[in-house]
């Protein structure tokens, strides 16, 4: 879009009256940072009083709020062109990207040992969920700029952008130098410029699953609910969900067993009185302490994963599952305690994936995130994939949060395994194969290679591929080993695998 800007500081002139597609500097809430912001949408609210829906540019969308005119920055007002001033499709808003460039594999060939030596690594600092966002104590409005801050430190934490080897590791392969990077890698499928991911972490699949290229209108653009009430909890949510029109206005009670929505407290009442569920639907396959995960079938299901998904919405901009819930399973997390069992979190697969999809869409409600939660049902996904035989990864694209929480969990498990690794011969430095971690952790190769050489842990030396860990590498992953307390632990995982394509969906 192109803009006229106008400046009435030194003008006899009126201003001109605000509309949507202007675009001008707002103060974001609590900050006195002034952003560049484009008007979505307005409310008149009587005597010539308005409220501004506003899109920060190059922000997040759940970011997006209402605002009032004492905000807005008129002096520097810019005008829409007539023809474009009010888009209703591909909507270009300019979220900020959450994905890295892509990153080049290791060239293919014969796969020699991975030798791990000590380097050097800044410490991580896990950022937890997808909203999948993200785990954490995060208050159910986010800060436009804290959040900004904590998305930029998470990422740099673990980039080692300066790093000084300590000690090297050697490992062959063909001789050849790595691949530079390629910039500008194409999507395989159409992507409109508001979604919130550049390029993903392999070559983009085709629109599956839960995911698909999707095209942003003016309605789905803003958020239609104000506040959710879920047993305890009142959460804002981040972005547009489809519930039905009538209870959009103000707030949606929740029965935080079945998820069934009601327009009133007093609705909520008269349900939970006649609601006999005290935990999800589905089979119980783990319990270790208070947390407990349900394993819930979206076809015996589908008023409850329909109703999960409908809440997933308000925090995960790219979900578009709603009601064709059959082809997936749905893993809800739960806390325990005397009065049920409260909903944390949940991801969903597909329960035949031809990408070895592992994760559909994971989140971690908000008042759960920045606890450990994000990590554990990642953890937890992988430990299904364990018990399945095979090596899985999150489908694409992963939302700013997700990235880091996945990044981070990544980082963690491979480090894990080559710290922890004995040597293979006395005076020799333990070896490992990339194959060979990616068959430990059920992380996906390519998964493995690209957190490596997203960690810079890859050098070729000597006609040879090296990791090199540094001391600090070692005390930056004991620092977040002691910040996880929670883990999976295997042995409560009672679970058996199914074969879908003989049972059916």
């Amino acid at each position: 879009m192109t803009e006229d800007t106008t400046d009435h500081e030194n003008s006899n002139e009126s201003p001109p009256q605000v509309t949507e597609g202007c675009r001008m500097p707002v103060r974001m809430r609590n900050s006195n940072d002034w952003p560049l912001a484009e008007i979505l949408s307005l409310k008149e609210l009587g005597d010539n009083q308005f409220l501004y829906y506003v899109h920060f540019i190059d922000y997040n969308k759940r970011l997006d709020e209402w605002v009032t005119a004492e905000r807005l920055d008129m002096k520097k007002l810019q005008l829409p062109r007539k023809e474009n001033k009010t888009p209703l499709k591909d909507v270009k808003n300019g979220s900020r990207p959450c994905s890295p460039d892509p990153l080049a594999p290791l060239p293919a060939g014969n796969e020699q040992p991975l030798r791990p030596t000590e380097e050097k690594l800044v410490p991580p600092a896990p950022t937890e969920s997808w909203a999948e966002q993200s785990p954490g104590e995060a208050p159910a409005t986010p800060l436009a700029n804290k959040e900004a801050r904590e998305a930029k430190e998470n990422s740099d934490i673990w980039s080692n952008k300066a790093r000084t080897p300590e000690t090297n590791l050697a490992v062959k392969e063909n001789g050849a130098p790595p691949k530079k990077a390629i910039a500008g890698r194409k999507r395989k499928f159409p992507a409109t410029e508001n979604e919130d991911s550049q390029d993903s972490l392999t070559p983009w699949p085709r629109p599956t699953g839960s995911m698909v290229a999707h095209h942003d209108d003016i309605v789905t653009r803003m958020k239609n609910i104000e506040m959710i009430e879920l047993g305890r909890n009142r959460i804002r949510p981040w972005y547009f969900s489809p519930y039905p029109q009538e209870l959009v206005n103000s707030c949606i009670y929740l029965c935080e067993f079945c998820l069934k929505y009601t327009k009133s407290r007093t609705c909520l009442k008269r349900h939970l009185a006649k609601c006999t569920l005290k935990h999800p639907p589905g089979n119980e396959i783990y319990r270790k302490g208070s947390y407990s995960f349900f394993e819930i079938d979206g076809r015996k299901n589908k008023m409850y994963a329909q109703n999960l998904c409908l809440l997933a919405k308000c925090f995960l901009d790219h979900k578009t599952l709603y009601y064709d819930t059959d082809p997936f399973l749905f893993y809800v997390m739960t806390e325990v305690d005397s009065r049920g069992y409260h909903l944390v979190g949940y991801f969903s697969k597909e329960k035949e994936s031809t990408e070895d999809y592992n994760v559909a869409c994971i989140l971690t409600l908000p008042p759960f995130q920045r606890k450990g939660f994000g990590k554990l049902l990642i953890e937890f996904s992988y430990e299904l994939s364990k018990f399945e035989g095979k090596t899985g990864s999150p489908e694409k694209p992963l939302s700013d949060l997700g990235l880091l929480s996945y990044r981070s969990y990544w980082s963690e498990t491979i480090l894990e395994i080559m710290i922890n690794m004995a040597p293979s011969e006395a005076g020799e430095k333990p070896q490992i194969t990339i194959h060979e971690m990616s068959e430990l952790t059920s992380i996906k190769k390519e998964d493995v290679i690209s957190t490596l050489q997203y960690l810079n842990l890859i050098n070729y030396y000597k006609g040879q591929y090296i990791i090199t860990l540094t001391r600090e590498v070692v005390e930056a992953y004991e620092r977040a080993a002691l910040k996880r307390p929670l883990r999976i632990d295997p042995k409560c995982l009672h679970w058996t695998p199914k074969d879908w394509a003989k049972r059916g969906k």
